[in-house]
């Protein structure tokens, strides 16, 4: 009896990351190979602990490629304007620190590296040969970006088996905008299978690791993009976010996530995962910096989103104007720019804590308390007010809404592409993606676009507090909105819940941040005591949710040294603020820490 014929996406596996492999290694003369010793155990277990490894690259690295990635990007490309660093300096320290970051989490699927030394040398023989002039304002900065943006020459497999060794033509627009400021793009990151998972594993590349505590998620679905940009593997990351895809990973790896709105940066030329051009009928993804500071995200949106129109059809060409100065570092003159709405020219901001879906665990309702009695108390010097608001029923219903739009296609495209090379779903989406769904008809779609209308009009009301005058103008009383990114902390690998607390911001075309605030420590855990029993579990989500806490069903300490996030939200298309309503929690919080600090 003849042996059971092997299933296609197997070997086509096995030959991409040998590909991968062979690429992580060259060019030979700059790559690094991680000692056995410091190697994690794979896959990792309870018995195992948390096997941190964040902290590997700086024992393998030399004390000027320490330095080099550790910097913000102001002073990094102020050093290569000076001639400090060259290009090429830069982008091998980059390309090092990325190097270990792979073999220690998982988080690459294409290196770019032999691309990218070629570009560096590129930038470094005009900046030093001609009159010393830069290609650009981000000249010599190295990004990464989520594996479904087009690099032509190489493949945007997305994870996917039927993707693998075909490579894009031509580049994304967001690629060449990025080129055309001057920045060096190093690699491409690792993603779910699908891209509907918020824990970035799939058949072809395998899972990616939390850094910090390999037990957790690594969140998704630009999870490889957040753990590169936390392990210091680029200096910025670029991914997508349709239900939380960049704040996500941010909170999971304790680093700032930032999704505009529509139109601000160019999201074509990707890989698609179903029809052309569905998105518009849908619901439209958008694209977004991952990075390690507000001032490092301020600095590199400062040129991009001006400039996003000439290079995206997508992207609009009116209200691109940034501030000259950066909003985190110069908060005053951000604050003359930004006059609230409160009675006195307050900025307001308004705290939301939960989506009526799913109740916080304690460490996300005591960080809640946290964040918000830091912006109160830092009120005065600020000029902001803080009020709580009621759970709007249409924050509520959001989720229900945005989940009818993501699936309208049913899915057909992309069980076509899983079913070519018998490749099987990963355990996460064997539950929750089925084969052989179909299209939503036309008259269907827009009953439920007709749905996201109604909301997007409450919420004005409800969360926005817009009103009218006795001479029909219309004022606003909130400015600004801080709310959780989830209601339980980072959790264990397969089991991140409740996702409406930011694919609703999507639904609304809302820009959303996820700022990092704290460690979670032993007394947030309450340990031997048991959730409020008096609340009603508001749904399966909650349920769920809950679990993420049950003693008998979690061991709490899990959680300890993962990092709390909270995430801001403005209104559509005011981008700008959103940077300086982040700033300015990420300066309260500090202040307030630092006064803790002071007092003990």
């Amino acid at each position: 009896m003849s042996a059971p014929q092997e299933a296609p996406w197997k070997g086509i596996a096995r030959r991409k990351q040998a590909t991968r492999n062979t690429a992580l290694h060259e060019p030979s003369s700059i790559s690094i190979d991680v000692p056995p010793n410091l190697l994690p155990q794979d896959p990792p277990s309870c018995n195992s602990g948390p096997q941190p490894v964040h902290h590997i690259p700086d024992q393998l690295l030399s004390a000027q490629d320490r330095h080099i990635t550790s910097i913000s990007i102001a002073d990094l490309l102020a050093a290569i304007r000076s001639g400090t660093y060259t290009s090429t300096a830069v982008t091998s320290a980059y390309i090092r620190r990325a190097s270990v970051a792979q073999q220690l989490t998982n988080c690459l699927t294409e290196p770019l590296f032999t691309r990218a030394l070629a570009r560096a040398a590129i930038l470094d023989r005009d900046f030093q040969n001609g009159s010393g002039k830069l290609v650009g304002p981000l000249h010599g900065l190295t990004v990464s970006i989520k594996d479904g943006f087009n690099v032509a020459g190489y493949d945007s497999s997305i994870g996917l088996a039927s993707l693998c060794f075909k490579p894009a033509s031509s580049n994304a627009p967001l690629v060449d905008l990025l080129e055309s400021l001057g920045c060096v793009i190093i690699a491409k990151t690792n993603i779910p299978q699908t891209l509907a998972s918020l824990d970035s594993v799939n058949n072809v590349f395998g899972r990616t690791y939390n850094p910090f505590n390999r037990l957790l998620t690594a969140g998704g679905s630009s999870g490889g993009e957040g753990v590169l940009v936390a392990m210091k593997g680029s200096a910025i990351g670029f991914g997508t976010d349709i239900g939380g895809s960049i704040r996500v990973p941010a909170m999971c790896n304790g680093i700032y996530g930032y999704k505009p709105s529509v139109g601000r940066i160019p999201y074509g030329g990707q890989q698609l995962t179903g029809l052309q051009g569905l998105s518009r009928s849908s619901v439209q993804s958008v694209a977004g910096p991952i990075a390690r500071s507000m001032e490092d995200i301020e600095c590199v949106l400062r040129e991009v989103v001006p400039n996003a129109w000439m290079f995206g059809e997508d992207c609009v060409s009116w209200g691109n104007e940034w501030m000259a100065v950066p909003l985190a570092r110069d908060p005053g003159t951000a604050r003359q720019r930004f006059k609230g709405s409160g009675p006195s020219g307050e900025f307001v901001i308004g705290v939301l804590r939960s989506d009526g879906n799913c109740q916080l665990l304690p460490p996300i309702a005591k960080m809640m308390d946290e964040v918000s009695n830091a912006v109160r108390t830092a009120g005065t010097k600020m000029n902001v007010k803080v009020v709580d608001l009621p759970t709007p029923k249409a924050w509520t219903k959001a989720q229900s809404v945005m989940s009818k739009l993501m699936g309208v296609d049913g899915g057909a495209e992309m069980s076509r592409m899983l079913l070519e090379t018998q490749e099987p779903l990963v355990p996460w989406m064997s539950t929750r993606f089925k084969h052989g769904g179909k299209a939503q008809k036309l008259e269907r779609v827009a009953e439920i676009q007709a749905q996201r209308t109604q909301l997007e009009k409450d919420i004005l009301r409800d969360v926005w507090k817009v009103s009218t005058d006795e001479f029909g103008r219309k004022s606003r009383g909130v400015d600004a909105v801080i709310c959780p990114l989830a209601p339980h902390p980072v959790p264990e690998i397969e089991r991140y819940n409740a996702v409406g607390y930011t694919s609703s911001w999507v639904l609304f075309d809302y820009p959303a941040g996820s700022v990092p605030i704290r460690q979670v420590k032993e007394s947030d855990l309450e340990l031997g005591k048991p959730l409020n029993t008096s609340l009603n579990v508001l749904g399966s989500w909650d349920e769920k949710s809950r679990e993420l806490w049950d003693e008998n069903k979690t061991d709490r300490k899990v959680y300890l040294g993962s990092m709390l996030s909270v995430q801001c939200v403005t209104g559509r298309l005011e981008d700008e603020k959103l940077a300086y309503v982040m700033g300015l929690i990420d300066e309260a919080v500090k202040n307030a820490a630092g006064s803790r600090e002071a007092k003990l």
